[in-house]
């Protein structure tokens, strides 16, 4: 018989595993949706579009994004989990494949709409299924491992991009067979995708499914192997309450009285929207056009686009150090605070720009100003918003309607962020100044969201997630 302290070694080490084989859909989240950042300029010299268009290029996998979020809830309610996980990993492999090998512009995009749908699926499950998974106590930190796979997956996708087009010298000129090494960048994405596919097929499904499905010998052997319930009875009694109905989960149990929802579901659209109206992937999707207009040749370009999110796997560490010691609110405040400021930084610097299109520059110190400001706001985000927004989705929601609420605020997520990801462009032809001053204000209105409806969820077991809980209630000692 091993020690206390061993045992519970055992049970870490088995639900950071479990967490991490999740949360590697948060990775081929990251890779995908960033993948393209090195991949635009040459791809849209190739196909010959620019303004409107190559701003739907980008963003167009958010519209698979918003149905694969919308859908992936419903499904794991029916289907499991696990099922989910696994078709978004085809969906991804396939993406990367056809994206590679696109003829046009239009093939590009329905390839890109296709993964869209995995990784709109994948920022739904994971969150989930490792909230379901994980002991109250190190539900925070487990959490945020999405948000970290996620800043790991854009990282690798700005390094391989980084190395891709180095190794050809340059994102237009052919690499291997006969193939420009932008379109090397989207197929690279085919070997996480197999490896997520693999890693799914082999966790356990969610406790919380598996009562749900009247399996509950499976739900206990996953509750004591993997959650450390010594009363496996008295803990599934407690799940079957919370998940009782009279029907199926299904999009009808998040009416309520407030427009037609519940309040608790419109604090977690209120959240997942002003996550992405902040504009950060404004710098992952365009930074390296962004500090080519700034005076930076391509290779530097790349280079700093690597460092800034570099910078951003950091302080989303520092945010799984912090989550679960000061809590879900403290952190969200304090990140509204710092974009606010770090944002209407740039968009003073921008407001100094010279030259217009093609030829606007920055110039110094303005130039250094942008540069450290964006960072910064990188800084900011990744360390509050960015990952304890997936953790309090995770976690939020009573039982009843979990899988259903994060599908619909997920939806929410990714409609705010092709709504931002299309818009740039435009905003940008009329003024990087006016952009980022518009994304400064969002994130003040975040603040005030916050301090008025956001509620603590730090330390509370998830049958104790009611409608009610948005009331800022006291985290347990």
């Amino acid at each position: 018989m091993g020690t206390a302290d061993d045992r519970a070694t055992t049970l870490n080490g088995r639900i950071l595993g479990i967490s991490l084989a999740a949360a590697l859909g948060g990775f081929l989240f990251g890779f995908d949706t960033a993948v393209i950042n090195g991949a635009i300029d040459a791809m849209s010299t190739d196909f010959g579009i620019s303004g409107f268009l190559q701003g739907f290029a980008v963003s167009s996998a958010l519209l698979g994004c918003i149905a694969g979020a919308w859908f992936a809830g419903p499904l794991a309610s029916r289907h499991g989990r696990i099922r989910v996980m696994v078709i978004a990993a085809v969906l991804f492999f396939v993406s990367a494949i056809g994206s590679g090998l696109a003829v046009g512009t239009w093939d590009l995009i329905a390839w890109r709409v296709l993964g869209g749908l995995g990784v709109g699926a994948a920022s739904v499950i994971a969150p989930a299924y490792i909230a379901e998974v994980s002991p109250a106590e190190i539900r925070g930190r487990l959490g945020s491992l999405q948000q970290l796979a996620i800043v790991l997956g854009i990282f690798a996708a700005l390094l391989s991009d980084a190395f891709l087009a180095d190794t050809a010298g340059g994102a237009a000129e052919e690499l291997w067979f006969g193939l420009a090494a932008w379109r090397w960048m989207f197929m690279a994405e085919a070997v996480p995708a197999v490896l997520y596919g693999l890693f799914a097929l082999t966790i356990p499904e969610s406790p919380r499914f598996l009562v749900d499905q009247k399996r509950e010998k499976e739900a206990a052997e996953v509750l004591r192997r993997y959650t450390g319930v010594a009363d496996t009875t008295a803990k599934i009694t407690e799940i079957r309450e919370s998940l009782k109905r009279e029907q199926r989960e299904s999009l009808g149990d998040l009416r309520g009285a407030r427009l037609g929802l519940k309040p608790i579901v419109w604090v977690g659209i209120g959240l997942a929207v002003f996550q992405q109206f902040v504009g950060i992937n404004v710098i992952f999707y365009y930074s390296t056009t962004l500090w080519r207009s700034v005076g930076f040749e391509e290779s530097q370009a790349l280079t700093t686009s690597v460092i800034t999110s570099v910078t951003n796997v950091v302080v989303t560490v520092v945010a799984i150090l912090l989550v679960d010691k000061i809590g879900r609110r403290p952190l969200l405040i304090g990140g509204s605070a710092g974009m606010a400021l770090t944002l209407g930084t740039m968009a003073v610097a921008f407001s100094q720009s010279q030259g217009t299109g093609e030829d606007v520059a920055l110039p110094q110190p303005w130039a250094t100003v942008a540069l450290v400001a964006a960072n910064l706001f990188v800084v900011s985000f990744g360390a509050t918003w960015g990952p304890v927004m997936w953790v309090m989705l995770g976690e939020m929601f009573p039982n009843k309607i979990r899988a259903t609420a994060v599908s619909v605020a997920s939806a929410a997520n990714w409609l705010a962020n092709f709504a931002v990801s299309t818009t740039f462009p435009s905003l940008a032809e009329v003024g990087l100044s006016l952009a980022y001053g518009l994304y400064a204000f969002f994130a003040l209105v975040s603040f005030f969201i916050v301090v008025w409806q956001v509620p603590e969820t730090k330390g509370r077991e998830l049958e104790d997630m009611t409608d009610e809980s948005r009331r800022r209630k006291p985290a347990p000692t």
